[in-house]
């Protein structure tokens, strides 16, 4: 591809002038993308937003004195000037003994990089006049699903598709391309006490020939805005809480900040010192796969040029290691999980890539059916999570569960365990994985949690 041979130029002369110019390490990371944003509200367009960016990010050493910069002037004279900020800025950093950039002999090749198929080259090709049609198609289809729904907050579909390339001066040479369409639907309902019912629902994938059809992701938007008509607080309790995908996924999301090298080298993770020890129940194993065909996460290489390879974190409940780059492994003497995400400005750091809670064996109807009493939670509010002692606690939404089934709707209580008791405390893991984002769960039950009501 024509984009990515010229994007590698651009980075293989600014690490040859960095070089040059007395750098002993130098990382140059090379961007572009192309992005439409449309919206409509009430069937009329509110937004049509297409836009191009480029950016080239550096990452400089003189000896242990590290040094990052970026900009978004390509021309030879706004490289040039990167360079010379880039170095002047290595020169006035304190020395750190633990920079460094990774082994070269633990650098992959391009012929080892695997293509996780992310990119549809028909993306681009996608209009605004399309790409509107699909918001609106989604929209008519939730406001013409029942009467109770009056309002919208908009539907909105994005897509988006870009090309990156990855040089260093111990010798990686990477290209890496993307791409990826969603679609957001948000009706109103009217309840009967006054107040105003907002739901959604969404879609998203890399491939826009596999996106779901926007009418049956509208649909789905109005079934579940619907089933928040009439919902009240219940009384303060404590009992089994089942959350589905999205809120199991912000459990997991939590986890991940826990199991950052950065979070532990700076002894803000309660999950410091926990290496083979248990952190979650026996039915917990989480994986970061990032070879996962089509996945949002999926990469062939880390941010500095490792091979990508599937990290089990926690197996059976055991915390099997952290998620390391270069720097946060000699930090905690411990080897790199190939973790390295590296930032458009050029700095780097340890991520997760699809950070998977593997499914089980059981449906989320079975689940539920095997939960006399409990509560279902569907959205979760605010941030109330402290990562060094795992406290958690938020407010919450969902469905009261009566001898397994999902009766009336619930809204305005709050949860709260410490993070480390809700994994402990998971007894049901269902088998309803949805990979839409990198950060991924099926439904799970937690055996028991406290509940503020009325």
């Amino acid at each position: 591809m024509q984009r990515l041979e010229d994007l590698l130029q651009v980075a293989d002369e600014v690490v040859a002038a960095a070089q040059q110019a007395g750098a002993t390490v130098a990382e140059a990371s090379v961007r572009s993308g192309r992005h439409l944003s449309t919206k409509v509200r009430l069937r009329e367009p509110e937004l049509v937003e297409e836009a191009a960016s480029r950016s080239l990010g550096l990452r400089v050493m003189v000896g242990q004195q590290v040094a990052v910069t970026y900009t978004s002037d390509l021309s030879p004279a706004g490289r040039a000037r990167l360079v010379e900020d880039a170095l002047e800025l290595a020169k006035l950093s304190q020395p750190d003994p633990f920079a460094g950039p990774p082994d070269p002999s633990l650098l992959s090749r391009p012929e080892q990089h695997v293509d996780l198929d992310t990119f549809d080259a028909t993306m681009d090709a996608m209009e605004a006049a399309d790409a509107l049609a699909r918001a609106r198609d989604g929209e008519d289809a939730a406001l013409t699903y029942d009467p109770r729904i009056t309002n919208s907050e908009g539907s909105t579909f994005s897509r988006a598709s870009g090309e990156s390339v990855l040089v260093t001066s111990g010798g990686f040479r990477g290209t890496s391309h993307g791409t990826y369409a969603s679609l957001v639907v948000s009706p109103v309902a009217d309840d009967a006490d006054g107040k105003k019912r907002s739901g959604y629902h969404w879609a998203a994938k890399r491939h826009l020939a596999e996106l779901a059809d926007a009418r049956s992701v509208g649909e789905e938007a109005a079934r579940r805005t619907l089933r928040k008509l009439g919902a009240t607080k219940i009384a303060s309790t404590e009992m089994p809480v089942v959350f589905d995908p999205d809120t199991a996924r912000s459990i997991l999301g939590l986890l991940a900040s826990c199991v950052n090298g950065s979070s532990i080298w700076r002894r803000s993770s309660y999950l410091e010192g926990r290496l083979g020890s248990a952190v979650a129940s026996p039915l917990v194993t989480i994986v970061d796969d990032p070879l996962i065909p089509k996945a949002p996460g999926s990469r062939a290489f880390d941010g500095e040029g490792l091979l990508s390879r599937r990290t089990v974190v926690v197996e059976k409940g055991e915390l099997k290691t952290y998620l390391l780059d270069s720097y946060a492994a000699r930090k905690l003497s411990m080897e790199s999980t190939a973790s390295a995400s590296r930032g458009s400005s050029g700095g780097v750091s340890p991520s997760t890539t699809n950070f998977v809670l593997q499914p089980g064996a059981m449906s989320r109807e079975a689940l539920l059916a095997g939960t006399p009493r409990g509560l279902y939670v569907t959205e979760m509010m605010g941030f109330g999570f402290n990562a060094v002692t795992g406290d958690f606690s938020r407010g919450a939404a969902g469905f009261l569960i009566e001898n397994g089934e999902l009766t009336r709707p619930v809204s305005e209580v709050t949860i709260s365990l410490n993070l480390d008791e809700i994994l402990k405390r998971i007894d049901a893991v269902a088998d309803d994985l949805d990979l839409r984002t990198a950060t991924a769960s099926p439904t799970f039950r937690v055996s028991g949690m406290t509940i503020a009501g009325r």
